[in-house]
């Protein structure tokens, strides 16, 4: 696979740039280019919060209406792991387990650079890959898996990622998540990635009541058509990661408030509210070093750097 299918989620050029980045600063100011319902470009207000009896028929449509707002906010939403083929893809949502992607971004161009293939990290020196990939700890466990999967697809598939879940799942440190990330964004398959960001956001919003992983995926599956599910959840994930926030969520500054049963457990004002913005959102570097041409942020810096 190329580098061409790593951007493949959005990229539109430079001209789409523009507008993206547009849409981004909008919404981080609670404009109303965040979708219908808000078009004088006022700050977000709360609606009425949906009747605590909300039928399953009308929670759906308010989770699709969330949905086709967030594909406005967020046209450049993207897996937000830098790779250029399945295989490194794989390996860097491995890494990923607790941690940021930033961190991971910032170790793969050393990591890859020494073991670009299953073969060549099948047979690592465990010392030496465990001392590159240590920013992003957890570091001895995670080299027994990078080793262990790399050797599966060496003897097993030819040294090539296979691109079915029930072979991914096989792999040693691959779970579904894992294997929902690389179907979805290296081989087109769709699929819901259940993460930290998507379980704590589809909960707020009432889509489902359920923890485990795999129930909160069946769940939300049944909302959706299969073609959104892999960009449903970039876009939920961005959104998690730059307004909706865990602690301190930017209600003040989120283009979806009006739809969201949870509006006031963050900040409301409008002003504070936007202090609180990650990303793109808040002017800053996104998590990618090498992020698409359509995203309207700056790249991540390398590691070391700055």
């Amino acid at each position: 696979m190329s580098g061409d299918r790593d951007s493949a989620v959005g990229e539109q050029g430079a001209r789409s740039k523009g507008k993206a980045a547009k849409r981004a600063t909008d919404a981080a100011a609670g404009n109303a280019a965040a979708g219908p319902g808000r078009r004088s470009g006022a700050p977000a207000k709360r609606s009425a919060k949906p009747a605590k009896q909300e039928s399953h028929l009308a929670m759906v449509r308010r989770a699709r209406r969330i949905n086709r707002e967030l594909a406005e906010v967020y046209p450049y939403a993207h897996p937000e792991l830098d790779f250029r083929n399945p295989f490194e893809l794989l390996v860097a949502t491995v890494l990923s387990a607790q941690t940021t992607d930033l961190r991971v971004n910032q170790t793969t161009p050393a990591l890859f650079a020494a073991y670009p293939t299953p073969e060549d990290m099948a047979a690592a020196v465990p010392e030496k890959l465990e001392e590159i990939i240590r920013p992003t700890g957890f570091f001895r466990a995670k080299a027994r898996s990078l080793m262990g999967l790399s050797a599966a697809l060496r003897d097993d598939f030819g040294g090539e990622v296979p691109g079915r879940l029930a072979d991914l799942v096989k792999l040693p440190g691959v779970g579904r998540k894992t294997a929902n990330v690389v179907l979805g964004n290296a081989f087109g398959v769709p699929g819901i990635t259940v993460d930290t960001h998507f379980g704590r956001l589809v909960r707020r919003w009432k889509w489902t009541e359920q923890e485990d992983p795999e129930k909160v995926e069946a769940e939300i599956a049944a909302i959706f058509p299969k073609s959104e599910w892999t960009m449903l959840s970039h876009r939920v994930v961005f959104h998690g990661r730059r307004i909706c926030h865990s602690r301190k969520p930017a209600c003040g500054a989120c283009p979806i408030a009006g739809l969201c049963p949870a509006y006031g457990e963050g900040e409301t004002d409008p002003e504070k509210a936007k202090k609180l913005l990650k990303y793109e959102m808040g002017g800053r570097p996104g998590q990618r070093l090498s992020p698409p041409p359509d995203y309207p942020g700056s790249p991540a810096p390398p590691l070391g750097a700055g």
